[in-house]
C-alpha cells in the first residue's frame, strides 16, 4: 500500500488557556503484575470509541503565537490512518529541519508530545506530534491496543509524512521519544537510516518492563504464570468476539509507590488529564502485553551509531535505569543528561525542568 499523505486545512479556533529507588519499586510487588496480570481484573471497562479529529484547541498547553499549527493525517505501512499536529515556525524560510515527536505510552498528542513539538517549533524546527495507532484520534481497531512493531512503524510513517513536505530538508530529520515511546523511537531509528539524530526523554523500554518487571525482578516462574493467564484471556476474548479491558488506568486506592502517585497527579488531574488519553480516561486491552513479552526492542540500539543519541532522565525517576542501561548498550556518539532532583513525570510538562535549550543545541548541531 502506498503511503499516501492527507492534510487537513480547516482553521483552528485556539482557546488560550539507585538502591533506594530499587527498594521503592519492590514495594509495589512484582512489576509485571501492574502491567499485565493486573490488567486482567474482572471489573473491566469499555474502551473509548474511536473519535473523529477535533479542530478545537483542546491541548494541555497554551497555543503559541510564534508558530502555525494545523491538523494532518497520514497512513502507516499497515494502512492505519494516523492523526497528528504539525507545528511550523511563523515566517519560516524553506527547507527547514524536521522533528517527529511521540509519547508517552498511553498519552495523546494533546499532552507531552505536543508540548515538546510546539516548543521546538518555536526554536526553528518543523515538528510533528502524532497519536499512535489504535489510540487518540488515530485509526485502528480494536481501540487501546499497543504493539512494539506497529508503534515503531508509526515513527517511520511520521518521517515519511514530514519528509515529503516541500519546506522540509529530508536530509535533516530527527526524532524525539518520550517515556514508553522513547524506546519505540530508538527502535525505529535503529532501522530507519533516514533519521539523523534522536533524543529520548524519561525513556521506558516497554518490552523490558512488561516481560521482566521493574528492575528485571520477575522470575521465570512468574513469567510463565503471566503467559498462562494471557493465553487464557485469549480464549475469553475469542469466545466473546472482542477484547476485554482492565479497570481505568492510574486510579489510586492508597498506599501506592510515589511513581504511581506521580502518574495519577499528571494523568488524572487538570494538570494533564485528557479525555482521549488511555492513561487518563480508559485502559489497554487485557492482552496488550502479549506482543511485548518476547520482542526486546533495544536489541539493535548500537546500530543507531554513527548517528547521535541524547538520553535525558530525571535523577529521582523510578525509570532512570532504563536510560542508564540503554546508554551503556548504545555506541558513540551518545550522551546521558541527568536532571537533578527530577522525577519521571517532571519531564512530561514541567517547562522549567525539561532541558529545551539542550534539545535545541543537540538538534541544531546534528541536523545542520
Amino acid at each position: 500500500m502506498s503511503n499516501r499523505t492527507e492534510t487537513d486545512t480547516h482553521p483552528i479556533n485556539p482557546e488560550s488557556p539507585d538502591v533506594s529507588r530499587r527498594k521503592l519499586l519492590q514495594k509495589t510487588g512484582v512489576g509485571i503484575a501492574s502491567l499485565s496480570i493486573g490488567a486482567l481484573a474482572t471489573n473491566s471497562v469499555s474502551a473509548q470509541p474511536q473519535l473523529k479529529a477535533t479542530y478545537k484547541w483542546d491541548k494541555k498547553f497554551a497555543k503559541s503565537k510564534k508558530v502555525d499549527h494545523k491538523k494532518v493525517s497520514f497512513r502507516n505501512r499497515y494502512g492505519i490512518v494516523l492523526s497528528a499536529d504539525l507545528y511550523q515556525p511563523k515566517n519560516a524560510g524553506s527547507k527547514l529541519a524536521g522533528l517527529v515527536v511521540g509519547g508517552p505510552f498511553g498519552a495523546v498528542k494533546e499532552q507531552s508530545s505536543g508540548l515538546y513539538a510546539q516548543t521546538m517549533a518555536e526554536r526553528g524546527f518543523v515538528t510533528l506530534a502524532f497519536d499512535p495507532s489504535y489510540t487518540g484520534e488515530s485509526g485502528g481497531e480494536p481501540r487501546n491496543v499497543a504493539s512494539p512493531d506497529i508503534n515503531t512503524e508509526d515513527f517511520s510513517a511520521a518521517v515519511d509524512f514530514i519528509g515529503l513536505l516541500p519546506f522540509i530538508d529530508r536530509g535533516r530529520i530527527g526524532v524525539i521519544g518520550i517515556c514508553g515511546w522513547g524506546g519505540m523511537a530508538l527502535n525505529a531509528v535503529a532501522v530507519d537510516k533516514r533519521v539523523k539524530a534522536v533524543a529520548v526523554s524519561t525513556m521506558y523500554d516497554m518490552t523490558r518492563v512488561k516481560s521482566k518487571g521493574y528492575n528485571d525482578s520477575v522470575t521465570p516462574e512468574q513469567r510463565t504464570q503471566t503467559l498462562e493467564q494471557l493465553s487464557q484471556q485469549r480464549w475469553k476474548d475469542a469466545e466473546r468476539g472482542s477484547p476485554t479491558y482492565g479497570p481505568p488506568m492510574n486510579e489510586l486506592k492508597g498506599g501506592e509507590a510515589q511513581f504511581l502517585v506521580d502518574y495519577h497527579d499528571y494523568y488524572k488531574t487538570p494538570r494533564g488529564f485528557h479525555p482521549r488519553a488511555v492513561n487518563s480516561n480508559a485502559s489497554w486491552t487485557n492482552t496488550t502485553p502479549l506482543s511485548f513479552m518476547n520482542m526486546p526492542i533495544l536489541t539493535y540500539i548500537a546500530e543507531i551509531s554513527p548517528r547521535p543519541i541524547l538520553f535525558i532522565h530525571g535523577e529521582k525517576a523510578h525509570s532512570r535505569y532504563f536510560s542508564e542501561t540503554a546508554y551503556a548498550a548504545a555506541a558513540n556518539p551518545k550522551e546521558l543528561m541527568i536532571i537533578p532532583g527530577a522525577r519521571h513525570t517532571d519531564l512530561y510538562d514541567r517547562v522549567d525542568v525539561i532541558p529545551f535549550d539542550k534539545l535545541t543545541t543537540f538538534f541544531r548541531t546534528h541536523l545542520a
